[in-house]
């Protein structure tokens, strides 16, 4: 039996990252795992697994780590974009840090991400990459501010790859999803906004699960290459906003 193509995920030790993870190896794909909390991706135990300690704020790293897995299962396929975090604050009484924070996970990780893998994509003329944006990259939100801004950057730079890379017979997904059961809520370190989130997310019945937009991520991929889903945005039913 040939084997499926490698699939590659940042930010693969939790939320929707490791369910991506886990629906791809239940589906017999290999799985090239990078995020900065190693133990918790060797703890998930998954077949044909490529577990690397990486930060994608440092573009050598990620390099390293696609080359590994590379060597040991063959070209990426799909590589999921998906490291980021979530310092949502009063933008008033936020410290820059946490902009910066943001900034150079958000936006220029995402591009270390793409780098990594486009060129060979280009060459194969094959391959699909997963964009993490979110709802936040569509509308504006309170206590959001620089969020908002490292998620429409990018839409912004997804719309972009896409035109240019479909010469190239390679496809480019954006993933906006709403709230998510995950651990988003733990780079959250402004008290008052945890707060409000939190009120907002229990009017709202609570967040969908990490392994339903997995298994939209799944179907998305498994569409024959000549097919796009150019973006998938998904959020809890009584979520109006």
């Amino acid at each position: 039996m040939t084997q499926k193509p490698l699939v590659a995920i940042t930010g693969a030790s939790s939320g929707i990252g490791a369910a991506t993870a886990r629906a791809f190896s239940k589906a017999g794909h290999p799985v090239l795992m990078m995020a900065r909390r190693t133990q918790r991706m060797l703890e998930m135990n998954l077949p044909n697994a490529v577990v690397e300690t990486v930060d994608v704020r440092q573009r050598d790293q990620i390099a390293e780590a696609v080359a590994n897995g590379e060597a040991a299962h063959g070209p990426v396929d799909m590589m999921f974009v998906n490291a980021g975090i979530a310092r949502l604050a009063d933008i008033g009484r936020q410290p820059p840090e946490e902009w910066d924070e943001m900034i150079d996970i958000n936006t220029k990780g995402v591009m270390n991400t793409v780098h990594a893998v486009m060129k060979g994509m280009m060459e194969r003329r094959r391959g699909t990459i997963f964009m993490m944006s979110s709802i936040a990259g569509r509308k504006v939100y309170p206590d959001h501010t620089v969020y908002c801004g490292t998620k429409y950057f990018v839409h912004a730079v997804s719309e972009s790859l896409r035109d240019y890379l479909s010469d190239y017979n390679v496809r480019v997904i954006v993933l906006s999803p709403g709230v998510i059961e995950t651990e988003v809520l733990s780079g959250v370190l402004d008290q008052q906004t945890l707060a409000d989130y939190k009120a907002n997310k229990i009017k709202m019945g609570g967040g969908i699960s990490a392994e339903i937009v997995a298994d939209l991520i799944l179907n998305a991929y498994n569409y024959p290459q000549e097919a796009i889903v150019q973006e998938i945005c998904i959020t809890p039913t009584r979520q109006k906003f």
